[in-house]
């Protein structure tokens, strides 16, 4: 099935909200590698209430919760490629 990136992001966003595990690929920014993750938001394993030193949405970037990792980790909004929710597979077409 196909998305736009808008309704991509938007999904990411509401899993997030729920708390879902969802499985996400985006090409990383710092060396521009295809990343693949299974990944949740609302987790507060870690947080210590001191927040972020900047605001990952300036930089449209979505922090999520890496499952494999454990550890919080940074989606480039502008380079997701696929969104997989729910065993569908939704893969992401240009605006």
């Amino acid at each position: 099935m196909q998305i736009t990136l808008s309704e991509a992001v938007q999904k990411i966003e509401e899993a997030k909200e729920s708390g879902r595990v969802f499985g996400v690929t985006f090409v990383k920014r710092t060396d521009g590698s295809v990343r693949e993750m299974n990944c949740r938001g609302g987790v507060k394993k870690g947080v210590t209430g001191q927040g972020m030193k900047y605001d990952p949405a300036s930089k449209n970037l979505v922090t999520v919760f890496d499952m494999q990792k454990g550890e919080f980790r940074h989606i480039n909004q502008d380079t997701i490629t696929r969104v997989t929710m729910n065993g569908v597979t939704f893969t992401v077409v240009k605006d």
